[in-house]
């Protein structure tokens, strides 16, 4: 378990200016760090609780709020208003990154798993290049040889990759590197850091817009309206496991095609 000194420790150093600019921004001047923090506390429980649904239970939750927590303190001592992104964005960027990069550090994905997230990942892929745009589950699940309802449940199966590994898919598999790492931060971002932040945004809106209406509707409403699963489910009219297993199609049809565009 990491405590709340422990974390200061490891954050990087405050700088004063920033630091009131931040508080400027939020009306919050009076604060003082530590109330600040844990004013924006209740954002770290809802992006952590909102991962967790998706995670195996051995997954120790504390832990990933302690980390949530490092990424907040980061991103207090880094945000900048003059970029233009309200705080709870930059925040939120932050916090989901610090988690993601702990479970990668972890490694909590067992082989066998990540052994069936590759062999599905390289069928979409080698299926997609074929016909020139995202697959069905049901092409997918021809393609394998087997029911719509057994890669149903496989999909429930790989359903932990699909929050994790679409991540760092812009930047393959062996790099440590995360997508988050590319936001405004103290430093001016290099003009080549500017160009891949831009190409990878245009490649994954392009490929958004060509899913299928479903899974570009659930992509929108978890990632973007922050809806949670069950939420989402209950607009649809379907139970939150089949949302699962759509979100994990697309985010899987996401990750090969980003993948693929690299290494063009």
């Amino acid at each position: 378990m990491i405590h709340h000194a422990e974390l200061t420790d490891h954050a990087p150093p405050l700088d004063a200016r920033k630091y009131s600019a931040v508080m400027r921004a939020y009306g919050e001047a009076t604060q003082t760090e530590e109330e600040f923090l844990k004013s924006h506390l209740p954002l770290v429980k809802s992006i952590v609780d909102r991962m967790r649904a998706s995670l195996p239970t051995h997954v120790e939750v504390d832990d990933l709020y302690s980390v949530g927590l490092l990424g907040l303190i980061q991103a207090q001592r880094r945000f900048d208003p003059s970029q233009g992104v309200t705080f709870a964005t930059f925040a939120t960027l932050r916090i989901r990154g610090s988690v993601l990069d702990e479970l990668r550090r972890g490694d909590w994905l067992s082989r066998s798993l990540r052994v069936k997230a590759k062999k599905i990942t390289d069928i979409i892929s080698t299926f997609e290049q074929k016909v020139g745009r995202p697959s069905t589950e049901a092409e997918i699940a021809t393609e394998l040889g087997i029911t719509s309802e057994e890669y149903s449940a496989l999909l429930d199966e790989l359903r932990p990759v699909s929050y994790v590994e679409l991540d760092a898919a812009s930047l393959g598999d062996d790099d440590h590197s995360s997508q988050h790492e590319f936001v405004a931060d103290e430093n001016q971002p290099s003009a080549s850091d500017e160009a891949m932040k831009k190409e990878l945004t245009k490649l994954v809106v392009e490929r958004i817009q060509k899913l299928p209406d479903m899974q570009r509707k659930i992509l929108a409403m978890y990632y973007f309206e922050n809806l949670r699963l069950a939420e989402i489910a209950k607009v649809f009219g379907v139970t939150e496991s089949r949302i699962c297993q759509i979100h994990t199609q697309a985010v899987l049809s996401l990750k090969t095609y980003i993948q693929s565009a690299a290494t063009r």
